[in-house]
């Protein structure tokens, strides 16, 4: 009697073993990290809307919807190019607060601006 049969040998079955765990730690390593990435690029937003309140604002300066709208528009700007317009568009409203306001009165009547 002869056997014809065809199989995987134990070698292949233990190579393809080893080859998919380390497809998955790789999958792991490289998941894990795109959220560390993520995270910093959050706070890129936040960081740059720290620097422009210790070194643009006046007394009269942007409310809180300008604010948030300028680190969601940095945090989601994929381009260089797209951050510096974001950064544009905000420096331009904080002219705005600054321009058209010398008092508080003067402040609150100003779209979307705030007193100190």
């Amino acid at each position: 009697m002869q056997k014809k049969g065809q199989g995987l040998s134990l070698d292949v079955i233990i190579i393809a073993a080893l080859a998919l765990i380390v497809l998955v730690v790789l999958v792991v390593v490289f998941m894990g990290r795109s959220a560390v990435t993520e995270k910093g690029i959050s706070k890129q937003g936040n960081a740059e809307l720290v620097q422009y309140k210790a070194l643009s604002y006046g007394d009269c300066h942007p409310g809180s919807g300008a604010e948030e709208a300028f680190v969601a528009a940095t945090n989601q700007a994929t381009t260089a190019d797209e951050r510096d317009q974001a950064k544009a568009d905000f420096e331009s409203v904080i002219d705005s607060c600054k321009s058209s306001a010398s008092t508080k009165e003067q402040c609150g009547s100003s779209a979307g601006c705030r007193w100190k």
